[in-house]
C-alpha cells in the first residue's frame, strides 16, 4: 500500500488497517487518521508519536495497560493479537520452559505492582535475555522514570508494525522461484 492509498482510507478502513500498531488502541489510529494527508511513513509515525506523548500521563498508563504480559496469561489461553503472538515467538517468549515461564511469571508481576502497568519491551528489537535483564533491570526504576521508557518502547513497536504494514520486504530471487546467480 502506498502512502497515496493510506490518505484515501475512510477513518473506519484506517482504523481497521493501523488499529493494532499501538496495541489494542485503535483510539490512537482513529485520532490521527484527522492529519492526513501524510507524506510518507515517517509522518504516520510522527503523528502517532505526537499523539501519545500530547497525552496525560494517565492515558499513556492507559496505552500500556493494553499491552499484554510478556509470555503470560493471553499467551496461555490463545488471545494475544496477531502482532504480539509473532513478536513473542520471534524471541522464543512461546517456547519456555516451566522454570522459566514462572521466573518470568514473577517478574511480570513484580512489575505490575510496582508500576500499574504491564512490562513493554519491543521484542523484535531484543532477545530473550535482554528481555529478561531488562525487566529485571526496570524493575528499580523510580515510576517517572519507568513511565517514559515504557513509552518509548511502544513507540518502536509502533515503528516495526508500521513498517511491516507500509514497507514490505520484496521477495528475493529464491521467493520470485529463480535461483540467484552463482558467484
Amino acid at each position: 500500500m502506498d502512502i497515496g492509498e493510506v490518505n484515501s482510507l475512510s477513518c473506519e478502513e484506517f482504523v481497521e488497517i493501523f488499529g493494532n500498531v499501538v496495541e489494542k488502541c485503535s483510539l490512537v489510529a482513529a485520532a490521527v487518521w484527522s492529519r492526513r494527508p501524510f507524506n510518507s511513513v515517517s509522518d504516520i509515525e510522527a503523528a502517532i508519536a505526537d499523539f501519545i506523548d500530547s497525552m496525560p500521563n494517565s492515558g499513556k498508563e492507559g496505552i500500556l495497560r493494553c499491552h499484554p504480559d510478556l509470555a503470560g496469561r493471553d499467551l496461555q489461553r490463545g488471545t494475544l493479537t496477531r502482532e504480539s503472538q509473532a513478536e513473542q515467538s520471534q524471541v522464543g517468549l512461546t517456547q519456555l520452559d516451566p522454570a522459566e515461564a514462572a521466573h518470568i511469571n514473577a517478574l511480570n508481576a513484580q512489575y505490575k505492582l510496582r508500576f500499574g502497568f504491564p512490562f513493554v519491551i519491543c521484542a523484535r528489537a531484543n532477545d530473550r535475555p535482554a528481555i529478561l535483564r531488562q525487566l529485571s533491570q526496570r524493575l528499580g526504576n523510580q515510576p517517572a522514570r519507568e513511565l517514559p521508557l515504557a513509552v518509548e518502547e511502544v513507540k518502536k513497536i509502533c515503528h516495526l508494525r508500521l513498517q511491516n504494514l507500509l514497507c514490505p520486504v520484496l521477495p528475493g530471487p529464491a521467493q520470485l522461484g529463480s535461483t540467484p546467480p552463482k558467484l
